[in-house]
């Protein structure tokens, strides 16, 4: 945790509880480049990524909760930060715990019927439906041998959020981040 921390300090957050001091979820992030997922086979891949001069692209090297309100917490402190700064995409991978047992009924299946497969118009997946209602709406890629997790057959899935409002980037420069915090704050309650 320290080495994430000091890599890129602005970009490790935390959420903690205000009764207890308890850690309820952390994110750590790194800039890379907005094509990096072209590139890259594994988690470990995407860690070692060098942060380009200029991006508006963030890999999340961990999103790790204890609660989710934890992690909804968490991303809205980050929301006016990151358009502060015009990030405009953040990048996760994913496991996809309901993939081995979905095989055992589907064995000739491709994975990406799995990961594409939908059930009220949600993933079908857990921990896809759960990124998907955190705002990680686009499926970039599935790779195999993302990452060692016996219940994804080791597969993973790369997952792109977009930032709420990111596009209006020239404004959000230009204003100070209060401002930007209040306007944030209302807004939350649209998104």
């Amino acid at each position: 945790m320290e080495e994430r921390i000091a890599a890129c300090p602005d970009l490790a957050l935390g959420a903690f509880c205000a009764q207890t001091g308890q850690l309820l979820a952390s994110l750590f992030l790194k800039p890379v480049a907005h094509d990096f997922h072209r590139h890259v086979r594994t988690w470990r891949d995407c860690t070692l990524l060098p942060a380009p001069q200029e991006t508006t692209t963030l890999f999340g090297i961990s999103l790790t909760s204890r609660r989710g309100d934890g992690v909804d917490a968490l991303l809205a402190f980050f929301w006016p930060y990151a358009l502060k700064c015009g990030w405009r995409h953040v990048y996760l991978g994913s496991p996809i715990p309901g993939l081995g047992q979905w095989r055992q009924q589907h064995p000739q299946g491709p994975i990406e019927a799995y990961v594409g497969a939908r059930r009220s118009g949600m993933p079908l997946d857990p921990q896809l439906r759960y990124y998907r209602g955190r705002g990680f709406t686009k499926i970039v890629d599935v790779k195999p041998n993302y990452f060692p997790h016996k219940r994804s057959l080791d597969y993973g899935v790369l997952l792109r959020g977009t930032i709420p409002l990111s596009s209006l980037c020239p404004l959000w420069r230009v204003m100070p981040l209060q401002t930007i915090k209040r306007v944030t704050r209302h807004l939350a309650c649209l998104l």
